[in-house]
């Protein structure tokens, strides 16, 4: 049996209804929302391991709703849609989601996801580094926080897996798929598009110039390597 209190987003009665039923029988805490607005209110509320949202309701949008969550809160977020092209899926995860699943899908296969975005590396050992210091900007590992000339920033739990990863096999290229799946999981390796993604954010909070990239740099037709010098 899984554990984690879920949020369902949807604006379909019916949906939410199928979606609660199946997620509690997996041993889920499940409670619904019927718009964004709603969803934003939830959080406040009380604590939560993953939201479930629709990109297309009324009102609020989901991708305006998954802004707005994203901005104070490191839930887990899957978008949910019924487009499937490559620039939705980058809209969906340039606004925060960890994972985007495409309607009409499969319950295993939701499960699967839901399992990937709650699944968390570990934390690295206390005798391991734990603040890194790149050209004036200092990333506490341990607190997943992030200091440049601008200020303080926050890293997503994806992010801070990624960029925990990449920093622990410093200089060494590590291809796309080896990094999705110890990320994400064994069930990915061809969403390269999140990578692009992700590396991008990254960038912005690490790189004193995120279009000439000094520490996080692509391996052409490989994948991403960590640099330190």
């Amino acid at each position: 049996m899984s554990t984690g209190s879920i949020l369902i987003v949807d604006d379909e009665p019916q949906i939410r209804r199928v979606l609660r039923t199946t997620l509690a029988s997996e041993g889920y805490e499940v409670s619904d929302a019927r718009s964004g607005e709603e969803a934003l209110e939830r959080l406040r509320a009380g604590h939560l391991d993953l939201v479930l949202l629709d990109v297309n309701m009324p009102g609020m949008g989901g991708l305006e709703a998954c802004r707005q969550i994203r901005a104070t809160s490191d839930v887990a977020i899957i978008m949910v849609t019924v487009r499937s092209d490559e620039p939705d899926k980058i809209l969906a995860l340039d606004a925060g989601a960890d994972d985007y699943v495409t309607k009409p899908f499969s319950m295993p296969e939701l499960l699967a996801r839901i399992r990937a975005a709650l699944r968390r590396l570990p934390v690295p050992p206390s005798g391991g580094t734990q603040i890194i210091t790149l050209d004036g900007t200092e990333i506490n590992m341990a607190t997943r926080r992030v200091k440049n000339k601008t200020g303080e920033v926050r890293l997503t739990p994806k992010e801070y897996d990624l960029l925990n990863y990449l920093a622990a096999n410093p200089g060494v290229p590590i291809p796309h798929g080896k990094l999705l799946q110890s990320i994400w999981g064994p069930d990915y390796g061809g969403e390269v598009e999140y990578l692009r993604v992700f590396v991008n954010q990254l960038r912005k909070k690490i790189e004193p110039d995120p279009a000439h990239p000094r520490f996080l740099l692509t391996e052409p037709w490989v994948g991403y390597r960590f640099n330190l010098s």
